[in-house]
């Protein structure tokens, strides 16, 4: 009898287990989509501000830049529209702990909307067709390395070190060739680039699936999914840049 009462205690306790485990699987798998969700939207609204840019930016009778285009483009303003995307990268980043839900998400739809702004340029130096193109072959991409982080059971951490260094390297590099304005070192660039951010893109989400906490009220877990949305976001576009420099078709 004593035998009998401990058997059915394991098994309830086995099926508490799995039924806790279910309830975390599903919390994760919510979490996750809405890291995505939030990350879609952003680049779509980086799209529609790129694309909307360009529309008043070229006089599309003559090809020429509009008068908005010359001021965004050829004008001192250009630095600002450059390095303002930049900034709010920061600012969210130091500054989310002390925002509400609502204000991280504003923010960081304005900063993908800054984004759109700024890449509209590409637009300028690649044929249309060509940035659909590698746009999705980055979105294959992107998504067969996102899945790898987030299903493969090896620890990526050890990743991080050296994708830092690589990310600093990239910056470092670049900087020296805007002034070298080498063809050579900016392959090497693209190159190196598209190694560092697809590592990214796995060891990224890997972090973003362990900063999951079942715990976690409302607020809390809609920051973590907005700075989630960021990283990711960031990886992708830096991959598509990458690979534009290397395939795409100049205007």
């Amino acid at each position: 009898m004593s035998t009998f009462d401990r058997n059915t205690n394991v098994r309830y306790a086995t099926a508490g287990t799995r039924a806790e485990a279910g309830v975390y699987d599903e919390g994760l798998r919510a979490y996750m989509l809405g890291v995505y969700n939030y990350m879609a939207l952003g680049l779509a609204i980086t799209g529609v501000f790129a694309l909307g840019t360009v529309y008043f930016a070229i006089d599309q009778a003559t090809g020429g830049l509009t008068a908005f285009g010359q001021t965004i483009y050829l004008s001192p303003l250009k630095w600002v529209i450059m390095l303002a995307p930049l900034a709010m990268v920061f600012f969210l980043s130091f500054r989310i702990q002390s925002m509400s839900a609502s204000t991280a998400q504003t923010t960081f739809w304005v900063y993908a909307a800054l984004m759109g702004l700024s890449l509209s340029s590409i637009f300028l130096v690649y044929t249309g067709a060509s940035i659909a193109r590698v746009f999705f072959i980055s979105a294959a991409s992107f998504g067969a390395l996102s899945i790898f982080g987030y299903t493969t059971k090896k620890d990526l951490s050890g990743w991080g070190s050296f994708l830092f260094m690589g990310l600093i390297g990239i910056i470092i590099a670049s900087l020296v060739n805007i002034f070298l304005a080498s063809s050579a070192l900016q392959f090497a660039i693209s190159v190196i680039g598209v190694l560092v951010f697809a590592g990214l893109t796995a060891y990224d989400t890997q972090q973003i699936k362990e900063m999951y906490y079942a715990g976690d009220g409302r607020e809390v877990a809609v920051k973590k999914s907005v700075m989630g949305a960021l990283r990711l976001y960031l990886d992708f576009i830096n991959l598509f840049l990458m690979l534009l420099q290397l395939f795409g078709n100049r205007e």
